[in-house]
């Protein structure tokens, strides 16, 4: 991940776009750098009452995947976030802003209240600063026209009636271990904040002493008594004192065995974690390859135009005269003739 500046956050909000490439790459650096939240904060503040409709549109949705998936990293965005978005849906709302973009955040504002995203209080805030409008369907869309159907026809049904119409993006991550159901409304659902390589490496590197690949503990198990797992070998048993030996021997082996899978699950837990950790990481590298790629044209856009111009002054300098060929001045110039020698006949 790039360095945090302000400079840096300003240019990338005024690229990000409503792809779903752009607001989840722009949502991954943003929670890595969440010890800048309040910045972060502020500064898209300003681009919120600058916007045009569909920009602040497009913020909305990155504030919203970054406060969602950033608060079991830590509350700061939420908290920061908090404090701005009353007055962000309230600018979105003087800008008397259209039917479908007002659907769009009350659809937000009831998810945040559905997932306590946000206290009631506060959602009830934030309604009240966007207005208390009510979406309506016809306001932009003429009136449905009404159907004649036969009795030998079903009448079709509408999306809003089928039970397969997929509903909000919905996703299920697992954060530090925990698993939590997250609701997005950007155009892709973003994943988890990338772990930094330093951390990925550990991982790694653990998982070459992992359990399975304890030989000891493995050979130890082989050499386990077949009866200690055969209950028909019971009737063979000659007195007390062989049953308590076998019964000292099938403690042991519990013990051992008990051990042993408790340590395999944690194993499995391990990688899967380190399996989450490298789908993140692999994942941002591809965004910052698609990002390295962008640059990468622009600055070779400009380059062209460098050479290019480098090009014409090149040109330029050799149309030029030499200097060197003209004649010393080092002496003084001549000096000029007087008016009577500009009329003497010779």
């Amino acid at each position: 991940m790039t360095s945090f500046t302000e400079g840096g956050l300003n240019k990338r909000l005024k690229e990000l776009n409503s792809s779903q490439q752009s607001i989840q790459t722009l949502s991954l650096w943003l929670i890595h750098h969440r010890k800048y939240a309040h910045t972060v904060v502020k500064i898209w503040s300003k681009e919120i009452l600058a916007g045009s409709e569909s920009k602040q549109l497009t913020l909305m949705y990155l504030a919203n995947d970054v406060i969602q998936n950033s608060k079991k990293k830590g509350p700061e965005y939420g908290l920061e976030f908090g404090k701005e978005l009353a007055k962000a849906f309230k600018q979105i709302s003087l800008n008397n802003c259209s039917s479908k973009t007002r659907q769009n955040l009350t659809r937000l504002l009831n998810i945040w209240e559905e997932r306590g995203v946000y206290l009631k209080p506060q959602i009830d805030e934030f309604k009240d600063a966007f207005g208390n409008e009510t979406v309506k369907n016809s306001t932009d869309e003429p009136p449905t026209k009404k159907v004649k159907h036969s009795h030998n026809h079903k009448p079709k049904k509408t999306k809003s009636q089928n039970n397969g119409i997929k509903k909000d993006k919905e996703i299920v991550i697992e954060v530090d271990g925990t698993k939590e159901l997250h609701v997005t409304l950007s155009p892709k659902t973003p994943v988890n904040d990338p772990p930094e390589p330093e951390e990925l490496i550990k991982a790694l590197n653990d998982l070459e002493n992992a359990p399975s690949c304890d030989a000891v503990v493995r050979e130890r198990i082989s050499k386990l008594p077949p009866e200690i797992a055969d209950v028909s070998l019971l009737s063979q048993l000659k007195g007390k004192d062989e049953g308590e030996e076998l019964l000292r021997k099938v403690n042991d082996a519990v013990a051992l065995l008990t051990d042993y899978n408790t340590r395999l699950v944690c194993e499995m837990e391990d990688r899967k974690k380190v399996s989450s950790m490298l789908h993140d990481f692999i994942q941002s590298q591809r965004d910052l390859i698609d990002q390295a790629e962008q640059r990468l044209q622009e600055y070779q856009g400009k380059l062209q135009k460098v050479c290019q111009v480098r090009q014409e002054v090149n040109t330029h300098l050799q149309n030029l005269p030499d200097l060197a060929q003209l004649p010393s001045v080092k002496s003084g110039l001549a000096p000029l003739p007087s008016a009577g020698d500009l009329f003497t006949v010779g």
